[in-house]
């Protein structure tokens, strides 16, 4: 499908690294388009990825796993483009792509949210674009790992002929779906999490067993659905749960969730959302592509979302300190004070 040509992460941050060392240690060319900083560390020492079924590979920097920081150096013999920037660059980065890369190079979104193989495909054209989704979580660890720390398989729009062979390898499952659209706003009604970790600077598996964190991803999850119903879209099922179901098994009292919700806790008790990781390293969030897409939706249908208003805020707010995670309790967090 590639026709020979290299496999590109275009923005190779935790997911997309990631994403790239599982591809490069599966015999795919593989190149990195990412920042000075983390493309030196990969060109001297190499890259590590590991996962919570226990794999462990270390890629070297060559042929197989090429490190670049120039678009256009990097997206000249490129077959493949898996886009994993931020929400907030997809139109530029579409537009590189138009400038640098072949034109009959095949396109994929890796990202949070919803609507960006749309930007992508301003400048490319949608027949080059296809909508994919990465369900689990990423970490960088100290040791320089990029580490997954929860399961599930990437998914990618069905109809494009040998898009999944060329993709699916250890470490990195792929299967296709013929609904993206819901698929994305079910995972977007997950991550809601996203935001509530990034607060509270707890790990995945501790902030989910508690309740209190619990009810506030409920109730933003309540907020979203009725949006999302007023709008007429239909959320994807994404694990063993109904999304409507969600909220409901979100409020059950501890004892009883981890009993119902085990494969929800399943999780490598090193796991941070992304989020917290932005926070941490003091880059901007995509805050405003889910809260703050929820409120817009809620927004254009004559509802309220005020929960994730207000932890759209508190986002917004850490982000303006520059301090890291705010390490907030639940109670600050459902306060009121957060405007719609």
């Amino acid at each position: 499908m590639v026709g020979g040509r290299r496999i590109l992460i275009a923005g190779a941050g935790s997911v997309g690294t990631y994403a790239g060392g599982c591809l490069a240690h599966a015999g795919r060319p593989i190149t990195l388009l990412g920042r000075p900083s983390l493309m030196d560390r990969i060109t001297a020492g190499g890259l590590h990825v590991s996962d919570l079924e226990g794999r462990h590979h270390h890629i070297a920097a060559g042929p197989g796993l090429r490190p670049e920081t120039d678009p256009a150096a990097a997206m000249r013999d490129a077959g493949l483009i898996l886009v994993t920037v931020k929400c907030a660059d997809t139109a530029a980065m579409g537009r590189l792509i138009a400038d640098h890369a072949p034109s009959d190079t095949t396109v994929i979104s890796l990202q949070n949210g919803v609507g960006n193989a749309a930007l992508l495909a301003e400048p490319l054209g949608h027949d080059r674009v296809v909508a994919g989704m990465v369900p689990f979580n990423i970490v960088q660890l100290a040791d320089g790992r990029f580490h997954r720390g929860t399961d599930g398989a990437v998914m990618v729009a069905a109809g494009h002929a040998g898009l999944r062979a060329e993709l699916d390898v250890p470490g990195l499952p792929v299967v296709e779906s013929a609904d993206m659209d819901s698929v994305l706003w079910g995972k977007l009604l997950i991550n809601l999490n996203n935001a509530l970790n990034a607060l509270s600077g707890l790990p995945l598996a501790e902030q989910l067993g508690l309740r209190p964190w619990r009810l506030l991803l409920a109730e933003q999850q309540r907020e979203a659905l009725r949006a999302l119903a007023a709008a007429g879209i239909r959320p994807a099922r994404l694990g063993p749960l109904r999304p409507g179901l969600l909220p409901h098994v979100l409020r059950l009292p501890d004892p009883l969730f981890r009993l119902l919700a085990r494969r929800m806790l399943s999780i490598d008790p090193l796991a941070r959302s992304s989020m917290w990781e932005d926070l941490e390293r003091r880059r901007p969030t995509e805050i405003d592509r889910l809260q703050g897409a929820i409120v817009a939706l809620a927004g254009r249908h004559s509802l309220s979302a005020p929960v994730n208003a207000r932890v759209r805020d508190l986002v917004r707010q850490a982000e303006a300190a520059g301090t890291g995670s705010p390490g907030l309790p639940p109670d600050a967090v459902g306060a009121q004070g957060g405007g719609a």
